[in-house]
């Protein structure tokens, strides 16, 4: 089978890209368009790592077809923040949410999307909407606190949760 056009926008911007059909999302995003701070962890979509938005839901990048995406807005940890540190990034810095850091994207960008549907979580919330993503380095408990001053933070300075697609 020969390659397809994917036209999408990825962080705002439009792309078009020529991808076999059997491409992930993920695949696309690291190997096309340089955006390697989705991270491929399990390639089974057990882990979170690859988690984007698309169309301004988290999704796992590593089961969807990139040609699945064909008009769509996608978000990626690149395009969280132009100038300066999400807060959801500041607070992973701060709180010691991440080790080694190949998990932290997933977390983020799902966190991102919990906050955007939910700006107030509580623990067990928060534990909830995390639950698909997977940290081998740390105890969950910094990246819940990460994630709760962040959504404290975002409240005050009434931070929009969503990256911009």
């Amino acid at each position: 089978m020969s390659k397809q056009i994917l036209r999408c926008t990825v962080n705002g911007r439009a792309v078009e890209i020529a991808c076999e059909p059997w491409h992930t999302l993920a695949n696309v995003l690291r190997n096309d368009l340089n955006l390697t701070g989705t991270k491929i962890g399990c390639d089974m979509g057990t882990c979170g790592c690859c988690t984007v938005h698309i169309d301004g839901k988290a999704k796992l990048s590593c089961l969807t077809l990139a040609l699945e995406c064909q008009g769509a807005k996608i978000g990626t940890i690149e395009g969280l923040n132009e100038y300066e540190m999400h807060p959801l990034q500041k607070a992973f810095a701060e709180c010691g949410g991440s080790q080694c850091g190949y998990c932290t994207p997933g977390f983020i960008m799902k966190s991102c999307a919990m906050l955007k549907e939910n700006p107030e979580p509580t623990r067990e919330e928060i534990k909830a909407g995390l639950s698909g993503n997977l940290c081998r380095c740390t105890g969950f408990m910094k990246i819940y606190d990460a994630v709760e001053r962040a959504a404290t933070e975002m409240r005050e300075k009434s931070v929009p949760a969503p990256v911009k697609a």
